[in-house]
């Protein structure tokens, strides 16, 4: 067996996601500072979403979940890995060409579906408008997915995780020439994300080619592996509409209210660079490395793998979920409070910043746990677990909107988010001891959070004394770099104290990630 390496490869993984949400911080500074939150940018976050939306529902999420691990497994048993990867690039191409033909025609019925609070207004046509250009990524994004998929398989991260940085360089670049130029901004945004979606498919498209997958459209066969492959991913294809359906009747509450749509989308910016950094880092380095040894027989390293997983993840998930909490309000005005956003709009967003950061560790531990259930060709649990989920996300989010009004669906989610995890934890109890964590684990996750408050104390305590001075224009990015140094030194310097973890085995993995 030529196991991947978990460590290098959620290092390789990270940094390059790393780089994007950083580039990702400078997209949505410069769209809140350009468009700024009001009716246009609503538009745009709604038409934004629908694409995205179809993505996890058809590549990322249903489709990889199915294809990584029986790729990966067709790799480890060298049983014609590239023929099942011809016919399921086929399959998928046949798919979302027809899918995105059906949006670009029903795509008033999509915005009404999924903002129907735009009715009535100026946001519901511009809305309209904004989809039919966006729509089409679904269809780049879809097949680069399936050709990050072979890459991550075959242990080849780089590419597969640079890829996603491309939609960000054009959106920064297409919305600089517009700054420089003069011209409208959300035109030059809203025609970058197509472009970009061919950028990223070509990118994946020829290094699949490079490692030996050079797959081109032909007609699809219907035989036993694609029976076996829909069978598989028609459960966590449902398992994904689910949890879109939480998206959906989030948006719907928020556009129920003015500029709630705008400042949840920069709220979940934010907390979206830990967990697509960590916990997304994780889950795509996990799933082929877990199918492979399962595959092996080797329940030893599987539960290696699951414990080193879970214990990085959460050494960088916990300290950061906690930053969320303590810090917010300082967070959002140094990096959105500018141009067309301010002092409002900053405490708005802090606000479901800080929801959002309680349910973080959730959201990252999914990332971690799924893989479980993929990695054993089990989608249907999941499913039945996000339905109960969907549930108490769509109650959370109608009920409590008379009283909490725009912040009800960051609620519903964060709450939504931990139902969803003890579900998977629970169910994974069954797997043996493959699915459980070692006593290295158990031994060190108290010590990590015991890091973790130290270093909120320490945040909370210098944020007091230097805030005043971060209202300052010239003092600003220096006193949150600043700030978040300190707090850094201290989660690691308390981290090592407590035996929570060692430096040296942080140094060792970037070592051997490079």
């Amino acid at each position: 067996m030529k196991p991947i390496r978990l460590m290098s490869g959620f290092f390789t993984v990270g940094v390059w996601t790393l780089l994007s949400r950083i580039l990702g911080f400078v997209r949505e500074v410069m769209i809140l500072s350009l468009v700024g939150p009001g009716p246009v940018m609503d538009a745009f976050v709604a038409a934004f979403r629908l694409p995205n939306m179809f993505r996890r529902f058809f590549a990322e999420g249903a489709f990889n979940a199915a294809f990584v691990p029986m790729f990966s497994k067709r790799l480890e048993a060298d049983t014609d890995a590239a023929a099942f990867a011809q016919n399921a690039f086929s399959g998928l191409f046949f798919v979302v060409t027809l899918l995105t033909a059906l949006g670009m025609i029903f795509m008033p019925a999509l915005v009404w579906a999924t903002a129907e609070g735009f009715s009535g207004d100026s946001r519901f046509d511009m809305t309209i408008g904004f989809g039919r250009i966006a729509f089409p990524y679904i269809f780049f994004m879809s097949l680069s997915a399936l050709f990050s998929g072979i890459l991550n398989a075959t242990g080849r991260f780089a590419v597969a995780a640079a890829a996603p940085v491309l939609l960000n360089i054009f959106v920064i670049s297409a919305l600089t020439f517009a700054a420089l130029t003069g011209g409208e901004a959300i035109t030059f945004l809203i025609w970058a994300i197509p472009v970009a979606g061919v950028a990223q498919l070509t990118l994946t498209w020829r290094a699949a080619a490079q490692a030996g997958f050079s797959l081109r459209p032909k007609r699809p066969r219907w035989n036993k592996d694609m029976r076996d492959l829909v069978m598989i991913a028609l459960p966590a294809a449902l398992a994904s509409g689910v949890m879109q359906i939480n998206l959906v009747v989030g948006q719907l509450v928020a556009s129920q209210y003015e500029n709630a749509v705008s400042w949840l989308f920069a709220a979940d910016r934010l907390y979206q660079l830990p967990l697509g950094v960590v916990g997304i880092a994780v889950g795509i380095v996990l799933l082929p490395e877990l199918s492979r040894r399962l595959q092996a027989g080797d329940d030893a390293g599987a539960k290696s793998a699951l414990s080193r997983a879970a214990e990085i993840s959460l050494a960088l998930t916990i300290p950061s979920a906690i930053a969320l909490m303590v810090i917010p309000l300082t967070l959002i005005s140094v990096l959105f409070e500018r141009g067309a956003s301010g002092p409002d709009d900053s405490a708005a967003i802090a606000t479901a910043v800080m929801i959002y950061g309680l349910g973080l560790p959730a959201f990252v531990l999914q990332k971690i746990v799924q893989p479980l259930y993929f990695a054993r060709g089990d989608t249907k649990r999941p499913f039945y677990y996000a339905v109960v989920a969907m549930i108490v996300n769509a109650g959370l989010a109608i009920g409590l909107a008379p009283w909490a009004g725009w912040l009800a669906p960051a609620i519903a989610a964060t709450v939504a988010g931990w139902v969803m995890y003890a579900q998977l934890a629970i169910g994974a109890r069954g797997f043996g001891d493959a699915a459980r964590v070692d006593a290295r684990f158990r031994k060190r996750i108290w010590r990590i959070i015991a890091a973790s408050v130290v270093m909120g104390a320490v945040l909370w305590f210098v944020n007091l004394q230097i805030g005043s001075l971060l209202v300052l224009p010239w003092w600003r990015g220096l006193g949150l770099l600043i700030l978040l140094s300190i707090g850094a030194v201290a989660y690691f310097g308390a981290g090592q104290l407590f035996g929570a973890f060692r430096m040296s085995e942080f140094k060792a993995a970037i070592r051997r990630g490079g």
